[in-house]
Order: C-alpha cells, then structure tokens, then sequence
C-alpha cells in the first residue's frame, strides 16, 4: 500500500515537472513560429495539452512495468492511468 502511494506521489511530481518543462517548450516552438495574439494562445494550449499526455503515458508505462503486468492488465492500467492523470 505504501509503494503504491510513493508511485503515485512520484507520478504526480513528474507531471507537474513536465508540464513546467512543456511550457518552456511551447514558448520555444511558439517564438520559432513567430505566432502572437490568438494564433499563440491555441498552439499554446494544444502543445501544452499534447506534452502532458505524452509525460503521462511515459509515467503510466513505467508504473506498468513497475508492476510487471502485461497484455490486456497493462493496456487497461495504462487506459485507466493516463485518464487519472488527465484530471
């Protein structure tokens, strides 16, 4: 019960570093594309929103692995694990 807390603390604390690090990006990519006004807005809010599922995906994956589960158990942890983070 304990580990699975830690898990998740660990998680939780990776995707708010992630989604700090796809801000940055974000405004990288945004500046490269000299976008401005609304234009900056939409890219900003999809990046940011694509960058916090691929970093969930990547947390869930490895919690996955974590728990050596494979096959059907995984993908339906995985669907459940990035849906949580979505939150």
């Amino acid at each position: 019960m304990k580990a699975a807390l830690v898990a998740m603390t660990l998680a939780l604390s990776g995707l708010a570093l992630a989604a700090h690090a796809a801000d940055s990006g974000c405004e990288a990519k945004a500046a490269d594309k000299h976008l401005s006004g609304a234009a900056k807005t939409s890219f900003m809010k999809k990046c940011e929103r694509d960058a916090k599922a691929s970093s969930a995906k990547e947390q869930c994956a490895a919690q996955a692995a974590e728990k050596k589960l494979h096959g059907a158990a995984k993908t339906s942890f995985e669907k459940k694990c990035v849906a949580d983070a979505s939150k």
